[in-house]
């Protein structure tokens, strides 16, 4: 068994789902480990990791629609310390999730014909985000 990991870093500008797909694939193929599982994690609390379509730029914009009207910004939360956005990003982000999980065979991600990696920015800033991906396999 071997393992290996590294840290991504995502530069934001607002809210908006950034693929990261093929830099994670290039990373991959340089590990050299052709079976296994990979991990990703993202250092956060109000951005996630999702898997997703890659092909239609609408189902993009769809989810984002969604999630602004299943978590609306507003001056209902106790939480504010960052503003009008800060609430909403941490719960959109318990909604989504912080890690994932991909098979790999043949040294590739087994994602499926159109799914692609996305770190979603819930916050309206522009962030550095990372993400940790740790392989372990052989």
């Amino acid at each position: 068994m071997r393992q290996d990991q590294h840290r991504f870093t995502i530069h934001t500008h607002g809210k908006a789902l950034y693929e990261f797909t093929d830099e994670v694939a290039d990373w991959l193929e340089r590990t050299g480990i052709e079976s296994g599982m990979l991990t990703l994690f993202c250092r956060h609390t109000s951005a996630s990791l999702l898997i997703n379509e890659n092909a239609a730029s609408a189902v993009q914009r769809d989810l984002l629609r969604w999630l602004d009207k299943a978590v609306p910004e507003g001056n209902h939360y106790e939480h504010d310390s960052e503003g009008p956005d800060d609430m909403p990003a941490h719960i959109r982000t318990m909604l989504t999730g912080a890690s994932l999980n991909v098979p790999v065979g043949g040294g590739r991600m087994l994602l499926g014909t159109w799914q692609g990696l996305y770190l979603a920015e819930h916050r309206s800033a522009s962030h550095s985000r990372e993400i940790i991906a740790h392989i372990i396999g052989e």
